[in-house]
C-alpha cells in the first residue's frame, strides 16, 4: 500500500516537529537541572524520550507504508526562560500546537480517503488529548506551588516519580 506524497510529507514535516518536541523539552529539563529540581528536570526528560518516540512511530508507518522518508532539519529550541510557571505555560502552548498539526495530517488523510492513515492517527489523536489534558494540569499545579519552597519541593518530587512507557504496538 502507498499513500500520497502529500501525506507522505506531512508525516515526514511532522517526524521533524516530534524531534524538535523533544529538544524543546530536553532544553526545559536542563532548566530545571541547573537550579536543582531534578524532578521537575526528570518530568521533561521523559517528556523528551515520549517525543522521540512518537517520532519513531511516525518514521515505521512510513517505512511500513513504502513511503520515502526523509529527514528535516531541526532548529534550536528556547533555553531561557522566564521562570518555571513560564516552562509549563511553553509546554502546554506546544502541545496545542502539535495536536493542530495532528488533527492537520488527520483532516488531509480524510480527505483523501486514505483510511489506513486515519486510522494510524487515531492513536495520536488519543495521545494528544492526554498530553493536553497533562500540561493543562500542571500548570495549573505550578502556578499554585511556585512561591512555596516547600510545596515546591513536593511537585519536584512528585514529578520524579514519573518513567518512560513504551507505547502500544498500534
Amino acid at each position: 500500500m502507498m499513500i500520497s506524497t502529500k501525506i507522505a510529507d506531512l508525516l515526514n514535516d511532522q517526524i521533524t516537529n516530534e524531534q524538535y518536541a523533544a529538544q524543546y523539552y530536553l532544553s526545559m529539563s536542563a532548566w530545571f537541572s541547573a537550579r536543582d529540581l531534578d524532578g521537575i528536570a526528570n518530568y521533561f526528560r521523559i517528556q523528551s524520550k515520549e517525543e522521540l518516540l512518537h517520532a519513531d512511530k511516525m518514521f515505521d508507518y512510513l517505512n511500513d507504508v513504502g513511503a520515502e522518508i526523509r529527514m528535516g532539519a531541526i532548529e534550536q529550541p528556547p533555553y531561557e526562560f522566564e521562570n518555571a510557571t513560564d516552562i509549563f505555560v511553553k509546554a502546554l502552548e506546544h502541545e496545542k500546537i502539535v495536536t493542530k498539526s495532528i488533527f492537520n495530517i488527520l483532516k488531509n488523510a480524510n480527505d483523501e480517503g486514505d483510511f489506513a492513515t486515519v486510522s494510524f492517527l487515531q492513536w495520536f489523536v488519543t495521545e494528544q488529548v492526554e498530553e493536553e489534558a497533562n500540561a493543562s494540569q500542571l500548570v495549573t499545579k505550578i502556578k499554585m506551588v511556585c512561591e512555596n519552597p516547600s510545596a515546591l519541593y513536593l511537585f519536584d518530587q512528585e514529578l520524579a516519580q514519573r518513567v518512560l512507557v513504551p507505547l502500544a504496538a498500534n
